[in-house]
């Protein structure tokens, strides 16, 4: 697989089900969101989770995915170390928070699995094999962050926060079967470097 150009989605059309402004080309492009909208690349491939399945949302920030993936009717574990952006989901009983610090080195969920993985925005590599291995059987993998590159545009600048070319396929590519993959200078909001990646385990 040619590192650098996009890997085309084997699947129907992103939902529409959550009010998301988005352009109509978020299917070729999407574009770095705002820490209040949903990424693009997260809604095109999210109806790869298993329907009314439960959705791992690591390092989930103030919650936009957890919101977005329970107005799809999954449940949510939601995990960061800061949780005060979610305290508004306590009394959902269709969303588990976890209040954890990700970089200690220990995995917070045991050997828990999930019908869906998301991780937006977040890198810690130390953790990068255990996510496959969250994954039940059937289940989709949805990732993506910055990559090497970024550096000369904007932050993350600390290439502890960026990934290395392909390295997503790398990591993911013997475990799970690839069905996206992206990595791309972007130009729109701002320049980036970003790396995509949507997988299942069989």
């Amino acid at each position: 697989m040619a590192v650098g150009a996009p890997v085309t989605a084997l699947h129907g059309p992103p939902r529409s089900a959550y009010n998301v402004q988005m352009s109509a080309s978020e299917s070729l492009t999407p574009t770095e969101m705002s820490e209040n909208e949903v990424s693009a690349w997260v809604v095109r491939h999210a109806d790869l989770i298993p329907e009314g399945g439960t959705v791992l949302d690591l390092a989930c920030g103030n919650g936009r995915h957890t919101r977005y993936l329970r107005s799809l009717g999954y449940r949510v574990v939601a995990v960061d170390i800061d949780v005060s952006g979610i305290a508004d989901l306590e009394a959902d009983d269709g969303v588990e928070i976890v209040e954890a610090d990700l970089e200690t080195g220990q995995w917070p969920l045991e050997e828990r699995q999930f019908d869906g993985v998301v991780v937006t925005n977040y890198l810690y590599r130390p953790h990068l094999p255990r996510l496959a291995d969250a994954l039940a059987p059937k289940g989709a993998l949805i990732y993506e962050t910055f990559g090497k590159g970024n550096e000369e545009l904007g932050s993350p600048r600390n290439l502890a926060f960026l990934l290395n070319p392909g390295e997503l396929l790398e990591e993911f590519g013997p475990k799970l079967t690839i069905i996206a993959y992206e990595q791309r200078s972007e130009r729109e909001p701002r320049p980036a470097v970003r790396q995509r990646v949507c997988a299942v385990r069989n």
